[in-house]
């Protein structure tokens, strides 16, 4: 039995964790409070994967906030479009929405934080962008990953970048999955 100050002896408290939930309850109650996307369908975004990079990387070079967080999937979308058919809801992975939602967002949150510290607000002098060949089919959603930036350095000099991170596209509309990257 663990001691008290004072010396006093006092019976340890039994407690008791349920890490067992029901995947139905964790989605439940992840989802409570969030509207349900019109039509299943992606808002805002884009109608190609060119555009969508054009834009952000137009948001980047003013700095906008704003531009940059409409690319970006938001948590309802997250929570009714893309998380039930990703591969790490499933098993062996088992993430909770609620665990991989606070991963994703706080990957990507620290992503634009540090793309617009390193390249926001002056001219990137873009290239192009290239994904893996290969698309991954997630129900209803196909994923790009990884994707890289190609801009000029300096006069002959092209780098690549990893500055953000995958792309989904829905029904023709496409978004960002989040804006973790390697810079």
């Amino acid at each position: 039995m663990p001691c008290r100050r004072g010396g006093e002896a006092r019976p340890a408290r039994a407690t008791h964790v349920d890490s067992l939930v029901p995947r139905e309850t964790e989605v439940a109650l992840f989802r409570e409070g969030l509207p349900e996307p019109p039509g299943g369908v992606l808002t805002g975004g884009t109608a190609s994967r060119d555009e969508l990079v054009r834009r952000f990387v137009h948001a980047l070079e003013r700095r906008d906030t704003a531009g940059v967080r409409a690319l970006v999937l938001t948590r309802a979308e997250f929570a009714y479009l893309y998380y039930p058919t990703n591969p790490e809801a499933q098993p062996p992975y088992d993430l909770s929405p609620a665990l991989m939602w606070f991963m994703l967002d706080g990957n990507s949150r620290k992503g634009i934080e540090r793309a617009f510290d390193r390249r926001g607000g002056s001219p990137l002098e873009y290239v192009g962008y290239s994904c893996e060949a290969a698309p991954s089919r997630q129900g209803a959603n196909t994923v790009w990953a990884p994707c890289v930036v190609r801009r000029l350095q300096s006069p002959g000099d092209t780098v690549s970048e990893r500055l953000f991170g995958p792309i989904v596209d829905r029904d023709g509309r496409f978004k960002f999955v989040s804006y973790a990257n390697k810079l």
